[in-house]
């Protein structure tokens, strides 16, 4: 079938994932009953990540409670609670070796703490199963959840990353249940609450943005003390998703790159393939 969006840039082309590293990878998942927001999020990086024996695990289930217009996970009623997850999730870490564990979740509004306390409960788990590892939370807004972004806090990750994804002219139509003010507040939160964490978050390119917008966005997350970015272009997963109105070239995400870093961001990804977890081991730990 040919892609919806026809034929991407070269820069842009990937192979499909066929190493033995990713099919062990993702044999282990299953038998662990765990989920990944690089399969659910139809991920363009999932060949080389899994190749490399690294993933962004997804807790709380598949099934979001958002539907945002550039979101490839299922949208509906989730499931309950799936008590045995932070055990199998630390299993599956320990299996792998990792040195840097990405625990991201869907939306789970149904929730009175947002899936906050699963969130440290795996933070915990994964401290006594892989104790020489890092741990990255990549969560959602908690909005009108009182208390849920101190629980996970608490549990001291060493990055917390929550994504803006956009800029704030695009919200109604990318982000129609999500608020980019809130989104920066809890950035600014989080790195108050505990200094020694590190604060990271996320926008793509290819929505209708424009660069000086895109630097207005870079602005206001450094005035939140956020401290790592990634940029990268956003592909669509289907014909009922937002549409790709521009495949931003690299020269351009080059450019966007010494913009972030002169502005102070302590680490940058800025590249068309670059998402939030991807080489998230080497932008936290500097690992070549």
């Amino acid at each position: 079938m040919p892609h919806p969006l026809g034929n991407k840039p070269r820069w842009l082309k990937v192979k499909p994932p066929t190493s033995k590293e990713y099919l062990r990878l993702r044999a282990l998942m299953r038998d662990k009953q765990l989920h990944s927001v690089c399969e659910e999020a139809t991920c363009p990086n999932i060949g080389q990540c899994w190749h490399e024996g690294s993933a962004a695990f997804m807790i709380l289930g598949r099934i979001c409670t958002r539907r945002c217009a550039f979101c490839d996970v299922e949208t509906g009623r989730p499931a309950p609670i799936d008590p045995n997850e932070p055990a199998h999730l630390a299993e599956a870490a320990r299996a792998l070796n990792l040195n840097h564990v990405v625990i991201t979740s869907v939306d789970r509004d149904d929730l009175d703490d947002g899936g906050a306390a699963q969130f440290a409960r795996c933070i915990e788990a994964l401290r006594a199963a892989t104790p020489q590892a890092s741990v990255e939370v990549l969560t959602p807004d908690f909005r009108n959840k009182e208390g849920a972004l101190e629980q996970v806090i608490a549990a001291r990750p060493d990055v917390f990353n929550h994504n803006v994804e956009t800029v704030p002219r695009l919200y109604a139509d990318v982000r129609p249940v999500s608020s980019y003010a809130f989104s920066l507040a809890v950035l600014k939160r989080a790195g108050e609450l505990d200094p020694s964490i590190k604060t990271k978050s996320g926008i793509m390119l290819g929505l209708g943005e424009e660069e000086s917008e895109v630097l207005a966005v870079f602005d206001d997350l450094r005035a939140a003390g956020v401290t790592y970015l990634t940029v990268g272009q956003y592909l669509r997963p289907s014909e009922s998703h937002h549409p790709v109105l521009r495949y931003w070239e690299p020269e351009a995400f080059e450019r966007l790159e010494r913009a972030a870093l002169d502005r102070g961001f302590e680490k940058v990804a800025c590249h068309p393939l670059a998402r939030s977890s991807f080489h998230a081991r080497e932008l936290h730990r500097g690992d070549a």
